[in-house]
Order: structure tokens, then sequence, then C-alpha cells
């Protein structure tokens, strides 16, 4: 009886371990970590890390979205966390993740791989800034047809409503439909996914390799739109100065 007693009790711990250990996974889960704009790495509050931006997010958002934790601050892990070989994952490298240019830390635009991207086809444009794209093989957080602000660039208005058609407008307008339209693209993403309107904020890439964000603005049909950050934004201000020395596109009547 005394053994049999003492068995029970013993399954009885084990259980309130296991349940406790699910509990505990559970609480770590929802611990409130900080990222950065462009790191890929995540953070307790007050690391030295976070001197420019400190972004919340809960620790299972961070490793999910492709986040390694912090080797100077150590913040908090899940079980399982880090791989076999030690690297922190990418997001891209399997078939739900999207590819976000701040998480793989790139320099250049042209430095994306688009073999980690989702592929697309353009199916309409708006104006120069915005086209409509079908994604054949949709990730779960993205829409089989989406509409798409590029990021990082702002072309003169053709469509606003209550405003007129603004200088050079039509002619930018044209250029990205002209290099978009009825064209199979790569989609590469940032920090933001969405804006205010909903619509999917993403860098177009074409078959060649090429950024169309960084290709409108080097050939002057836009500017850098600064006025939210974005990973490559020192390289969009960059080419916004060089398309003025050039006096390229709108930038022509420029003295």
């Amino acid at each position: 009886m005394f053994r049999k007693s003492a068995v029970l009790s013993l399954a009885f711990l084990l259980f309130l371990s296991v349940l406790a250990g699910v509990l505990s996974e559970d609480a770590a889960e929802n611990t409130t970590v900080y990222v950065t704009n462009t790191g890929k790495r995540y953070h307790r509050e007050g690391c030295s890390s976070l001197r420019l931006s400190q972004i919340p997010l809960s620790l299972g958002e961070a490793v999910r979205s492709g986040y390694g934790p912090c080797s100077i601050c150590n913040p908090p892990r899940l079980s399982g966390e880090t791989p076999e070989n030690g690297k922190t994952p990418v997001p891209g490298e399997n078939g739900n993740a999207l590819y976000r240019v701040n998480v793989a830390e790139l320099s250049l635009s042209a430095e994306a791989d688009l073999s980690r991207m989702v592929s697309a086809e353009v199916i309409d444009h708006v104006d120069g800034d915005t086209v409509r794209v079908r994604i054949p093989r949709a990730p779960e957080n993205l829409r089989a047809v989406e509409t798409i602000r590029l990021i990082g660039v702002d072309t003169p208005e053709t469509v606003y409503p209550g405003r007129p058609v603004e200088r050079f407008g039509k002619e930018a307008s044209d250029f990205t439909r002209e290099g978009l339209l009825g064209k199979s693209v790569y989609l590469a993403f940032d920090w933001d996914l969405r804006d205010r309107y909903g619509r999917l904020l993403a860098y177009i890439y074409t078959g060649d390799g090429r950024c169309f964000n960084a290709r409108i603005i080097r050939e002057g049909y836009g500017f850098a739109y600064t006025r939210y950050s974005f990973h490559f934004m020192e390289e969009f201000r960059a080419l916004e100065r060089q398309a003025r020395a050039k006096k390229q596109g709108l930038w022509a009547g420029n003295k």
C-alpha cells in the first residue's frame, strides 16, 4: 500500500512539474523584449544597443520573426530557440517567412537575395509609386491580391483626390507602368508590413535582380521618401542627390 501511494505521489509531482514547465514557457512567449529598426537581435529594456530605436515585441513574436538574442544584455530565451548550427534564422529561409531586408542587415538594396523573396505578378498600376500584384502562393499573412506602396519612394501625384496632376506625374506613372505591368517580380519587406491604409509596403525586384524602388529615384522619376524610417534610407537619399546633380527626370529643369 505504501509503495502504491509513493508511486502515485511521484506521478502527481511529475505532472505538476510538466504543467509548471508549460506555464513557464507560455509566460516566456509573452515576455516583452525590444528590437531596433535595423538590427537582427532582440534585447532587454535599457540595452546599449537600443540607443537609436526601441520597438517592443513579445519574445515569441521576436523569435518567429527571425530575431536572435543579444549577446551583451543576455535577454530571456525560449527553449529550443537556438538551432544546432548556432545561426540565427533569417526570414525567407522557409516558405512562410517573409524576407525582411532589415533583419538580413543588408548594406545596399543590390545585395538582396531573390531566392528568398515572395514572387508575384504585377496586374495593375495606380501611379508611379503604387501597383497591384497577384501572389500565387501567398504566405498566410499576405493576400492573393495586394496593393503595394513602394517603400522609400514618393512620385508626383496623378490620382490623389482633389489635387491636380503634379508636374512630372504622368512621366513617373508611365515609367512604373512600362517597367512593371504584366511582369513577374519579387517582393522584399522592411520593418513595417503595411501602411495606415492597409497597403502592403514592399521593395519590388525585377528578374535581373534590380530594386525598382531604387531605380525610380536613380532615374529621376521620384523622391526619396524619408518621412518614415526605412532600411535603405541613406542609399535612397544618395541616389536622389545623384539624380539632382545629373539633372535626371524631374530634376531636368532645376538649376
